[in-house]
This record gives structure tokens, C-alpha cells and sequence, in this order.
């Protein structure tokens, strides 16, 4: 690791541990189907819509892949996909916002697409605040000084616990499902058996069969989590294939095991994130400006809305989605998302 990149991390840790302690260019080239439909509330996507350019730039720990649309000097947005999807997620959202003035990034978060790890001996950690140290310092590689962070699954917890770690990087947030927020402590209680059986691939993941199982069946796995996430949605084998390349990241099996393994408390993490978990395991509340989506038909465990509600104490609004829409929400109702992005922008 060179002396510059280890400088800009040390930043970065040094940013946390004082947000802590204190808590106390132009418009990139679009590729776009003409039958995606401008004002439908749920995807058109095509096979033949995707983004004409993957950018890459040294972030931490991190050679990030990203897109960008948008004017550079627009009100940022930064857009994150979860698991086991990719950036695609955003295919439609990420022009509507661009044509509304926005900078639109849509990175690939570690573990996917090409993202890289810029040295060998970085752990492969998958850790929840370790993702949020990767937005900020993405931002800071762009500089980018505040942004709204938008997102879904691991996406829209990286986006609130950067909402809760560094209020003052986060003007608004879009968040599916809401509160999600975890920790190990909190993990240790049982659920009730139907729930636990939601999560029947976590327990998958916490042994070695279930690793090298999902190493060599990713592409497989991540069909079998869209149907049964997204039991309405009707998307093509192309629109699937497009997004399920970005899982043969060389890393990303280490990631996806260790970060579920991580919340179950079989993974440590790494040590210079203590001090960031520590904070989150007190589940607190976001200050920020917020909007929170919800699909009528999300297949994936996530919590009912009076559940998380009072953990905003900014600006709130809760939106549900009708219309068969998923745990996959921006690719299944772009509209609804680009709108959500909109709306709290104002607040």
C-alpha cells in the first residue's frame, strides 16, 4: 500500500474516531432502452439498458468502480446496491436523477463488480461500519462533501449508519426497509421459528459447507434470493446475467460470508472499527432528513415500519409501494425511488 493511500486511511479512521468522540466531467454518455418507460412507477428495464462507463478510483483501501451521471457540479447523490444485486439496481433511477440536476455515483461496493482491494493483505471483511468507512472515503476521493445516500439492503444500511457515524456527510437519506442498523449483541437473541427460517442462509453461511457451497454456486444462489425476494417481479435472464457478473468479484465470497458471519458474532471484524461498532450497538437514532420506501411484495425479512419509525428524529416520511414490488425496489419501481430522492432532497 503506498504511503499516500495509507495517509488517506488513517484520515479516514481519524474522521471516525473524532465524529465519535465529538458525537459526542460534464454529463457521463447514458445508454438507454427506448422502451423504458418514463413515467411507469414499476421497471421497463431491458437487457439493453446499462451504464456506458465504469469509472475507477483509489478510495481507502479500495480501487472503487463506479458510475457517474450528471452534472459535476450537481447536488451529489450517491446510490448503493445490496446483495446479491450490483449497481443495475439503479438503471433507470440513475438518468431521472442526472436529468433532475443531480451528480449521480452509483459505486460497486467491495466485493463486486470491479472493485478491488488494493493490497493482498487487506482483510476481506464484511463488517457493517467497515462498508460505511467505504462510502466516506469514496466521497473524500471525489471530493464530494456531503451527498444523499440512497439505497436498499446492504446499500441501505451502509447509508444509515453513515447517516448515524457522520451526520454532517449525509444531507438526506433514502432508505428500503428503514432502521437497519444491527449488531452482534442484538443478533444473539432467537427470533421466532419463522423468521429464523427467513434467514436460513445466514445459517448456510456460518459453516464451511454453506461457504464453499455459495462460492460455487453464486450465480445460482442469487437467482434463487431474486425469486423468492421478489416473487413478483418478472425480470429477463439477460437483465439477470448483466447483474450477476458482478459476483465473480474474486472477493466477493469472502465478503458475503464474513459479513453475515460477522453479525452472528463468528466473524470479529477488525480491530480499528471497535470504537465505530461500539457506538452502532446502542442503535441510534438518525437526525438526518429521511424518506423510507417499502415494496408491497418484499419476500425478504425486513421490519414493519412502526417498528423503526422513531429511530428518525429529523425530517420523516414513510412511503409503501404498491404494485408487486420487491426487496429489489429501485429496479422494480424506479419512479417511486427517484422520486423518494427528490422529495427529501427539499426538506
Amino acid at each position: 500500500m503506498s504511503n499516500k493511500i495509507d495517509s488517506r486511511r488513517r484520515r479516514i479512521l481519524g474522521s471516525a474516531a473524532v465524529s465519535i468522540g465529538a458525537m459526542s466531467a460534464g454529463l457521463s454518455r447514458w445508454a438507454q432502452a427506448q422502451s423504458a418507460g418514463v413515467g411507469a412507477s414499476k421497471s421497463n428495464v431491458t437487457s439493453d439498458t446499462s451504464f456506458a462507463a465504469i469509472r475507477q478510483i483509489d478510495a481507502g483501501v479500495l480501487n472503487v468502480g463506479y458510475a457517474e451521471l450528471g452534472a459535476i457540479n450537481g447536488p451529489a447523490v450517491v446510490l448503493l446496491h445490496g446483495w446479491p444485486y450490483d449497481i443495475h439496481s439503479f438503471a433507470e433511477v440513475a438518468p431521472r436523477l442526472a436529468s433532475a440536476g443531480y451528480r449521480v455515483i452509483v459505486p460497486y461496493l467491495r466485493g463486486y463488480g470491479s472493485t478491488r482491494f488494493q493490497s493482498p493483505e487487506t482483510p476481506r471483511n464484511g463488517q457493517q461500519s467497515v462498508l460505511a468507512v467505504d462510502v466516506i472515503a469514496l466521497m473524500d476521493a471525489l471530493n464530494i462533501r456531503t451527498a444523499i445516500l440512497a439505497g436498499f439492503d446492504w446499500g441501505a444500511r451502509t447509508a444509515c449508519v453513515v447517516a448515524t457515524l457522520w451526520p454532517d456527510r449525509c444531507k438526506a437519506l433514502v432508505s428500503v426497509s428503514g432502521y437497519l442498523i444491527g449488531s452482534q449483541t442484538g443478533n444473539k437473541a432467537p427470533l421466532p421459528p419463522k423468521a429464523e427460517l427467513a434467514w436460513w442462509y445466514q445459517f448456510y453461511f456460518a459453516t464451511e459447507r454453506g461457504a464453499q457451497g455459495y462460492s460455487e454456486n453464486r450465480r445460482d444462489f442469487a437467482k434463487l434470493i431474486w425469486q423468492s425476494a421478489s416473487p413478483k417481479w418478472s425480470f429477463d435472464d439477460t437483465t439477470f446475467e448483466r447483474s450477476a457478473s458482478a459476483l465473480q468479484n474474486p472477493d466477493h465470497a469472502a465478503i458475503v460470508i464474513d459479513n453475515y458471519r460477522w453479525r452472528l458474532g463468528l466473524s470479529k471484524g477488525e480491530p480499528q472499527f471497535d470504537a465505530l461498532e461500539k457506538h452502532l450497538v446502542e442503535a441510534p437514532v438518525i437526525s438526518v432528513p429521511t424518506i423510507t420506501l417499502e415494496g408491497d411484495a418484499n419476500g425478504a425479512p425486513h421490519p414493519e415500519p412502526a417498528a423503526y419509525s422513531k429511530k428518525f428524529v429529523g425530517t420523516y416520511r414513510h412511503r409503501d409501494v404498491t404494485g408487486g414490488i420487491g426487496h429489489n425496489l429501485p429496479q422494480e419501481a424506479p419512479v417511486a425511488f427517484a422520486d423518494a430522492v427528490i422529495e427529501v432532497a427539499s426538506y
